[in-house]
Order: C-alpha cells, then structure tokens, then sequence
C-alpha cells in the first residue's frame, strides 16, 4: 500500500493531485508547509513525496535537498522527491536538488500517474513536455 505524502500550500493543488492519486490501498496525506515535510516523514516514513515548486517559504527544491542531505546523512529514511514544476526553466533547479522526478504543468492525469508509478518502482521520472525541439543548422 503506498503511502504519499503532498506538499501544498493550495487547496486545490492538494486536490488537484488527490484525486489523480485516489485509489483503494493508497495512503494520500498533506502536509501544508514546506518546513514540516522532514518531521513529517520521520515521524512516519513515506513510499514518495509529492512537492509543488512553490510551497510558502521552503518550496519544491529545498525540500528536496532537505530530504536527500538528511538521507545522506543517515538521520532520514531515503525517500524519492517528484517536484510539479511551474515552468520547463526550473528543469536546471530540479535536477540539481536531486530529486527523482520532476513534472512541468500544467499537470494532466497520465503524466502524473506515469510520473509516480515510476518512482514507486524505484526508477526515475524526468518529464520532456515543453522541452525545446533542437534545431539543425547547415553548416556553410
């Protein structure tokens, strides 16, 4: 049974996500506040964490490096970050916090669903929508 936890300043964000995730057997808690997420997953441990970019004063990136650096360190147990960015730029912050995966919204349900099945198998989810289309140029 997988247990998620959301990280969400919004309401809707939080049900946003939920309701892609809302099946029997899987655990979904919100925690509101970015500075809580590290008590919160020692307290009780998690299979995946979900964070908005966004997220009050501690958003997507620094609760990814929070969890990794406390995990490295061997005070936490390991647990895979998918960021929601806001924006395809954000790609750069994402991968350098370490998280697993990453989405760029606008979020729709497949990519979501595909994104958190990835990371719950133990793999890695980097999401190309948006992504720049490289461009031949003939050399003269």
């Amino acid at each position: 049974m997988p247990d998620i936890v959301i990280v969400a300043d919004s309401v809707g964000l939080f049900d946003e996500v939920g309701s892609v995730l809302e099946e029997p057997g899987t655990s979904v808690r919100w925690v509101h506040r970015g500075e809580d997420v590290r008590e919160e997953i020692n307290t009780r441990p998690a299979d995946l964490v979900i964070t908005d970019m966004q997220v009050g004063t501690m958003g997507g990136v620094a609760i990814a490096l929070d969890l990794r650096l406390e995990a490295d360190a061997g005070r936490l147990e390991p647990c895979p970050v998918l960021i929601l960015l806001d924006r395809r730029p954000d790609v750069f912050l994402a991968r350098r916090s370490g998280a697993q995966g990453w989405v760029v919204k606008p979020l729709d349900p497949i990519r979501l669903r595909t994104a958190v099945a990835a990371l719950l198998s133990g793999g890695t989810w980097h999401d190309a929508s948006f992504a720049p289309q490289p461009l031949a140029v003939p050399v003269n």
